[in-house]
């Protein structure tokens, strides 16, 4: 499903220029449940940027269901981003003047999808938030807002959920909460993606990588 190849990730900061990944190569099955650890600046963010075709690499392949991303252009890395991948954030990423229900409708939006209540409805109804649908995010406290995300992440069904430090906001019993519902998805057979450096969080998820100095650690 996800394969990268010796990915080299290289930006150019003033007049250095510094390199965030290193000859990564890494598989990652269908319907598996990954964390990714590593302490801050170790590339593991650089990492899910290109695993989300929000970044491209600078050397390698990169393949995702089969199809060489690289070699993609920019309207079909935005369709696979939309259909086929779901995101979930430390900040949330929520719009503060739209309900939790108008934010979980916002991809059907994008797509042009014209019914989008009842999805968007049975979406946090999954995520156990049938009854704050009309509440804004200043309404909601820091673990409704995240499975607020979750259920906007998940809209679309997507194969593959990212997500980038989920807990790093919410407090230990909110983040174990919030990882029961990651763990739920999975069961159902979404392969899940997740940026950590909490070993407790890591440890939900059936295998580990570690990424140092921009490669992984063996």
């Amino acid at each position: 499903m996800i394969d990268l190849e010796k990915i080299t990730k290289r930006y150019t900061v003033g007049s250095a220029i510094v390199e965030a990944l290193r000859d990564v190569s890494v598989h990652i099955g269908k319907g598996e449940f990954v964390s990714i650890m590593g302490p801050s600046g170790s590339g593991k963010s650089t990492m899910m940027n290109i695993i989300g075709c929000l970044d491209r690499p600078s050397e390698g392949r990169y393949t995702l269901n089969g199809r060489r991303v690289e070699a993609m252009t920019e309207d079909e890395l935005a369709h696979v981003r939309n259909s086929s991948i779901g995101f979930v954030f430390q900040t949330f990423n929520l719009l503060t003047r739209h309900t939790a229900i108008e934010n979980v409708e916002l991809p059907l939006l994008y797509a042009g999808v014209k019914e989008t209540k009842d999805r968007a409805r049975a979406a946090l109804t999954d995520v156990g938030l049938e009854k704050r649908l009309d509440h804004k995010p200043n309404e909601l406290s820091g673990g409704e807002r995240q499975r607020v995300a979750i259920a906007r992440a998940i809209i679309q069904n997507p194969s593959i959920i990212l997500a980038d430090e989920p807990t790093g906001n919410l407090d230990s019993r909110t983040g174990a909460e919030i990882m029961s519902i990651f763990k739920n998805l999975n069961a159902n057979g979404t392969t899940i993606v997740l940026v950590t450096h909490e070993k407790e969080i890591a440890e939900y998820s059936r295998r580990i990588i570690t990424i140092r100095d921009g490669a992984v650690a063996i």
